[in-house]
């Protein structure tokens, strides 16, 4: 396994994370009993960056992990979040990074993980109303108690991540970054690399659009929530699979798959980036692991950037509401 680092304190991972959030929750049926099995798998693969939070399933993915790694804690470096409140029937409540709520979260994150102490913890989003000062402030009270290792932010603007640096080093911001969203690209990362800050990227497949395994909206999963984001309704579906089309063929010369692609695409966008490709099956995570011995030349990156340029993808990431909290 390939290793980078992410920021200057000293964390180093796998160069491939698995994020957990899929098997809990909003991406179709449960079925523990094989996540467990993939978690695993993960781990005797060398992929050692699990990715969680605290409202993933309103803390059900925390007690999933929790058990998963039970036995192997040495073989893990785990980040979790807090920030977005949720009520026990799973209504959003609204962000909260009041110092107050920062220790609370922090302490139930650890009882449902079985952990005495989270590797890299983030602000899942910002909170408008709490100076970034005053969250980073009380999330630094937790690295010095030893509750928290590293400290991150997700989604965060680049005057906040600026801010938040003169309190305490930030070791990694975690956004959204994949082909079909580039918007990180013109100020998010550069300020990342100033800093010395890792970057993160989640849905680095698109939420699997870029694999190409959705054909028709209708091959989604059943209660999947991928049907409310914008870019898999109606007429951006169609628009988009003809990006996916490009990625595939492109792939077929590579002989590799979509994913595959995609993901050595993001990973030839610098050491300082570590993607956690989501998925809740063995086959899925073995394949995106195969993505690492995939080497993209500079002329074939930039062949792929050409073929998903920064604003290919047809829809907004996220619904207006949901898009007024990333970058913030």
């Amino acid at each position: 396994m390939k290793h980078r680092k992410l920021g200057r304190q000293g964390l180093t991972v796998s160069a491939l994370g698995l994020g957990c959030m899929g098997m809990s929750e909003f991406y179709g049926s449960r079925d523990d009993h094989e996540s467990v099995a993939t978690i695993h798998r993960a781990l005797d693969l060398g992929v050692n960056f699990l990715d969680t939070a605290d409202m993933y399933a309103v803390g059900e993915n925390e007690r999933l992990v929790g058990r998963a790694i039970k036995g192997r804690r040495r073989e893990v470096i785990l980040a979790t979040k807090f920030g977005n409140m949720r009520n026990e029937k799973g209504d959003f409540l609204g962000i909260n990074g009041r110092p107050e709520y920062v220790r609370q979260c922090c302490d139930a994150s650890l009882m449902r993980l079985g952990i005495e102490q989270i590797d890299l913890y983030y602000q899942h989003r910002v909170d408008p109303q709490v100076p970034i000062e005053e969250t980073v402030g009380a999330m630094a009270e937790l690295v010095r108690s030893g509750k928290v290792k590293y400290l991150g932010l997700s989604e965060a603007g680049a005057a906040t991540i600026r801010r938040a640096m003169k309190v305490h080093p930030i070791t990694a911001l975690q956004s959204e970054y994949s082909l079909w969203s580039r918007d990180m690209e013109s100020e998010i990362l550069p300020v990342c690399r100033e800093l010395g800050i890792g970057f993160v990227p989640y849905s680095p497949l698109g939420r699997g659009f870029l694999t190409g395994r959705f054909k028709k909206v209708e091959d989604l999963p059943e209660g999947d929530r991928r049907c409310i984001f914008p870019r898999f309704q109606s007429e951006n579906f169609d628009a988009n699979l003809k990006l996916v089309t490009k990625i595939e063929s492109l792939a077929k010369q590579k002989k590799c798959t979509a994913a595959q692609l995609a993901l050595a695409w993001v990973l030839g966008q610098g050491e300082d980036i570590v993607p956690i490709p989501g998925t809740k099956r063995r086959k899925y995570l073995e394949d995106n692991v195969g993505s690492l011995i995939v080497e993209l030349s500079k002329s074939e990156l930039e062949e792929i950037s050409a073929a998903a340029p920064h604003g290919a993808a047809a829809g907004m990431r996220y619904h207006e509401q949901a898009m007024q909290a990333v970058n913030r």
